[in-house]
């Protein structure tokens, strides 16, 4: 998107900070060649309300100083919310991609980001038809198009380069299409004491070996509850450090399968033909788990293991589009902004 952005218009980048450690932010700016952000708002650390409070009250001077023609926020984060409440309190238009995605669990704080951020936006853009008849049905007042996913676009550009990395695998002592892949970070699953013992006997269960790059909220949760040793200790798990983009995408590329409560993750494996078991009860990204590519299982152990006991579909349709999403999100901006005027 920047790049395409960047070839006819101006882009200021804000980086707020809620993504702070390197190994999650930095490596990806730098492997995906992304234009280092302009401004750093350093807002990370607290609860979900406070991380928000706080990037409201960093941006709402910089949107004074900059007065931009749009703002421009994706997904589903504190961040994403936050940049569409500053501008629309403005009167700044807001443009939000990855519009429209419901996991119609309004315990997730994602959830929450993003039904504020469409009912919030004047641009919504969507990355598949179930997106559009979501807020079709909610009855959102900004205008919604349907433009595909950004990151198919990405997906794309980085395939040919990720399955060659089989070097990547090296490191973690495995071959591919004989390993299990899996991510847990999500608050629900990592910060319930009870909930993250079923996930740990969930991983120790399943048939390995698992490759378990470990995220830092992760590991402190672990550590805290006296469980990470059952882990370090299990000859199937393979645990690490979180890795970068290339890296990571070698790995979910040559998996078996992956265990995830991710819903990137989820998308992710589904562009790259892997079949995937997501480690919650419900999914924003339903045409996956509908074209029978992915399976909700929660921490259910049994129900993993069945799941990934069956035969991948012999179909794999295009469902998030063509790769061509980045180009119709500037054009799209460009003509909302003309008609503005």
């Amino acid at each position: 998107m920047s790049r395409r952005l960047r070839a006819e218009h101006h882009e200021l980048l804000v980086h707020t900070g809620q993504h702070y450690d390197d190994e999650l932010s930095r490596i990806f700016v730098d492997e995906l060649d992304v234009p280092a952000p302009e401004r750093e708002l350093g807002v990370h650390d607290g609860t979900n309300t406070s991380q928000t409070a706080r990037m409201l009250a960093a941006l709402e001077p910089l949107l004074d100083e900059e007065a931009p023609d749009a703002v421009l926020v994706y997904g589903d984060t504190n961040s994403t919310l936050a940049g569409a409440l500053a501008a629309a309190q403005r009167g700044v238009p807001v443009v939000h991609v990855e519009a429209g995605m419901r996991s119609f669990d309004r315990a997730m704080p994602e959830e929450l980001n993003r039904v504020l951020t469409d009912h919030l936006s004047d641009l919504l853009l969507v990355p598949s038809r179930t997106a559009a008849d979501n807020l079709a049905r909610e009855g959102v007042a900004g205008r919604v198009e349907d433009v595909g996913d950004v990151m198919v676009d990405v997906a794309r550009l980085m395939a040919p380069r990720v399955r060659e990395r089989t070097d990547a695998l090296q490191s973690w002592g495995v071959a591919p299409g004989e390993y299990l892949l899996a991510t847990a970070h999500r608050a629900g699953n990592v910060d319930d004491p009870a909930r993250l013992a079923r996930l740990v006997e969930l991983l120790l269960a399943v048939e390995g070996p698992v490759v378990l790059p470990l995220h830092p909220r992760t590991r402190a949760r672990l550590e805290a509850g006296g469980m990470l040793g059952r882990l370090e200790q299990a000859p199937a798990v393979r645990l690490g450090a979180p890795v970068g983009y290339l890296e990571f995408s070698a790995l979910l590329h040559h998996a078996r399968a992956v265990l995830t409560d991710s819903g990137g993750v989820q998308k992710e494996a589904y562009l790259a033909a892997v079949p995937c078991v997501t480690l919650r009860p419900v999914t924003e990204w339903v045409e996956t788990v509908e074209a029978g590519w992915n399976a909700l299982v929660d921490l259910d152990a049994e129900r993993a293991r069945a799941a990934l006991e069956r035969p991948p579909p012999a179909a794999h349709p295009a469902l998030y589009g063509d790769g061509e999403a980045g180009a119709r999100v500037v054009a799209a901006m460009a003509a909302h902004t003309l008609r503005r005027r």
